[in-house]
């Protein structure tokens, strides 16, 4: 079910003093994102600012989504929390809502032990919806280790993970030891995609694909039919736009980028900031060579 290019959709803001939620604005976005032919659409995680919505603002922002997607593609919500009774919520309102999974981070800051981390997120599978661990150390301090991952793949709503380790090898391990188990192994990084799929990975949850989903999915789709020359050159077409948007902390360039051609996406909240001046103008002038 989840394979292909599945973006980390923005959350788009008015910009008002309280960076209230643009809803007509989030619609319009996925609209477009599908009419280019993503695979799936992820809301609400470190692309969506999760961090900084209440739990209504979450909520809302998923059920606008699955009712916009409208069974069109499988929508993935983030429902990840360093608070297991809060993921087991934001999981469960998923999952009334129609979400076709969930995104789940592995806790931040408190760092649990692996006896935690297994209990966290079997509680959250037994919900009865299937699962996407979501494995990022830069952001959490804490790496899930192929071992680890190999057995919780084990738990039938265990269905993938989404590795944003940067570690090619760790990823090949995962996907070596889960071969035997009905479970995805996804790229959390825009630019390891090709890589990853090489390895028998199933796609990648983009940031990038939130600005160019065409070329993000045609170059899914030769590697695919078995053109690996033109998912090559496609891949570094791509490239300096994957480094582009990490020139500051995720999601500063891209929600920059989205209003940049033309998309709905308004002011990141506090504690982040806009792209400053010069960044910006950097930004520019990647985005001057994409369509």
């Amino acid at each position: 079910m989840f394979e292909g290019i599945l973006p980390a959709i923005i959350t788009p803001f008015h910009p008002d003093s309280g960076a209230s939620l643009d809803i007509g604005g989030l619609r319009s976005n996925i609209e477009s994102l599908l009419q280019r032919g993503v695979h799936g659409v992820v809301p609400c995680g470190s692309t969506g600012e999760s961090a900084t919505l209440t739990f209504e603002e979450h909520e809302q922002v998923v059920c606008e989504t699955i009712e916009i997607v409208n069974g069109r593609v499988p929508v993935l919500a983030g429902t990840g929390s360093n608070n297991t009774e809060e993921a087991i919520r934001l999981t469960r309102s998923a999952r009334d809502a129609g979400a076709d999974g969930a995104l789940v981070i592995s806790p931040y800051y408190n760092k649990p032990n692996r006896s935690g981390l297994i209990k966290h997120f079997t509680k959250l599978a037994d919900l009865d919806l299937p699962i996407i661990l979501y494995n990022v150390p830069g952001r959490t301090g804490q790496n899930l280790q192929p071992d680890l991952v190999a057995e919780l793949a084990r738990h039938p709503n265990i269905v993938g993970i989404k590795e944003a380790s940067g570690d090619i090898t760790q990823i090949s391990r995962i996907i070596e030891e889960t071969r035997d188990e009905d479970f995805v192994v996804l790229s959390g990084d825009d630019a390891m995609t090709l890589p990853v799929l090489a390895l028998g990975g199933a796609g990648v949850i983009s940031v990038t694909a939130n600005v160019d989903p065409r070329r993000m999915v045609q170059m899914y789709e030769a590697y695919r039919a078995g053109d690996l020359a033109r998912a090559q050159e496609l891949h570094f077409e791509l490239s300096p736009l994957f480094r582009a948007m990490f020139i500051d902390t995720n999601p500063i360039p891209v929600k920059k980028a989205v209003g940049i051609i033309g998309m709905a996406a308004g002011p990141v909240r506090l504690p982040l900031d806009d792209l400053d001046g010069q960044k910006t103008e950097q930004l520019r002038k990647v985005l001057a060579n994409y369509d």
